[in-house]
């Protein structure tokens, strides 16, 4: 059974930090791509980051240079270290594996507002 397990998610100020932390179970970790999405209220769920096995980074315009996403294949674990966060970047945010298949998780909420 195949489990994507998200966390770090919370309330910030604008301006401040939060890392995302996504735990998979049940997929061979290091063949997938694994990517964070996240969706508003009112609003399509969208790309934010994504990183291939190999590492290859790529990220929504919208979060370059502020956000990095990273992989550590021993703990089949993928990180979104957000930074300078802003109120627009509110929402639930799901953590994503793909290979052959594509796997979700239950999404985690982050809230950016003073």
């Amino acid at each position: 059974q195949v489990q994507l397990v998200e966390s770090g998610g919370g309330l910030v100020q604008p301006g401040g930090s939060l890392r995302l932390s996504c735990v998979a179970s049940g997929i061979t970790f290091g063949v997938f791509a694994m990517g964070w999405y996240r969706q508003a209220p009112g609003k399509q769920r969208e790309l934010v980051a994504i990183i291939s096995s190999g590492g290859t980074t790529v990220y929504a315009d919208s979060v370059k240079g502020r956000f990095t996403i990273s992989r550590d294949n021993a703990k089949n674990t993928v990180y979104l270290q957000m930074n300078s966060l802003k109120p627009e970047d509110t929402a639930v945010y799901y953590c994503n594996a793909r290979w052959t298949k594509g796997y979700w998780g239950q999404g985690t909420q982050v809230t950016v507002s003073s």
